[in-house]
């Protein structure tokens, strides 16, 4: 009998994003504030104890349906990891651009291994889930407890925040994609230096940022994608003239994002925006929120 699910695989925006030294594994030190939005990718997963194997269909073209793609290997890590033995079939609708910094392929695994677990009724341990996830890649533990993340180590170790009231959330997408490992490469000596311990304090003095208010969003890859397209800097400039909350730069970017209290603001920032990008008027999903909206 086969089961099928139909899920929402929603985007994140990063609400600072600091960059501290190598680590001895070869990754960045980090420290992020994730907070899940409402645009997202759509996703069906079937489970079919009679066949055999892993099969991914996609309407983005451009996209692998085989072991490269973050779906396709979320389903074999999580069978491996479960010791199922029947057949997974997977579409993918994608809505959230790639290489924008919104973490639409991370999404996309995490809801993939929820999906999994629902119509199996296999559930891992939170731990052992959270594990399941690193392996995929470093912002994909935070797509399990959705709503605002506090991300530290190379994004994968992962505390739940206590979530702010939604807000009205504007992403403003260029078009084109920035490199991650580049944009790494290039902060070279300009990393932020780690003077404290890197236990970090989620309320007082010690934070790089603030946690407790959307506040200025400082995100370390700015200058570095800044200087490359000065367009983006003035864009973002625009967002907090029409009275943004915060405005930031998502992920190494290409991406810029602004949270406004009124719709009304919004709309009046949307209106700045260059006619070639893509604009996504959304709102901020809390935890409960983002959970109860994951399935159709």
């Amino acid at each position: 009998m086969i089961k099928t699910v139909q899920a929402r695989a929603f985007a994140k925006i990063n609400v600072g994003l600091r960059v501290f030294g190598k680590r001895p594994d070869g990754f960045h030190e980090i420290r992020t504030v994730y907070q899940t939005v409402a645009l997202a990718d759509r996703l069906q997963v079937s489970i079919a104890p009679r066949q055999k194997g892993i099969s991914l269909e996609s309407n983005h073209r451009e996209l692998s349906a085989g072991p490269e793609n973050l779906v396709y290997r979320a389903a074999d890590l999580w069978q491996r990891a479960t010791g199922y033995k029947g057949g997974i079939r997977l579409w993918l609708e994608k809505k959230i651009p790639m290489g924008a910094g919104l973490g639409g392929g991370s999404s996309d695994a995490a809801t993939t291994l929820m999906s999994l677990e629902r119509l199996s009724g296999n559930r891992l341990a939170f731990l052992a889930r959270i594990e399941l996830a690193a392996k995929l890649g470093s912002d994909v533990p935070l797509f399990l407890l959705g709503g605002r993340v506090l991300g530290c180590g190379r994004g994968e170790e992962i505390y739940p925040l206590t979530d702010l009231p939604a807000r009205h959330c504007l992403i403003a997408f260029p078009g084109f994609s920035v490199s991650t490992a580049e944009a790494y490469a290039a902060l070279g000596l300009r990393l932020t230096e780690l003077k404290e311990d890197r236990k970090i304090k989620f309320l007082g003095k010690r934070s790089p940022f603030p946690l407790q208010a959307w506040g200025p969003a400082e995100n370390d890859f700015e200058w570095f994608v800044f200087a490359r397209w000065p367009e983006l800097a003035r864009v973002k400039r625009q967002l907090i003239r029409a009275g943004a909350e915060t405005a930031s730069l998502t992920g190494s970017g290409s991406a810029l994002y602004a949270v406004y209290e009124s719709a009304q603001q919004l709309n009046r920032a949307a209106s700045q925006i260059p006619a070639d990008w893509k604009v996504f008027k959304v709102r901020t999903l809390p935890r409960a929120t983002y959970l109860r909206r994951l399935y159709v």
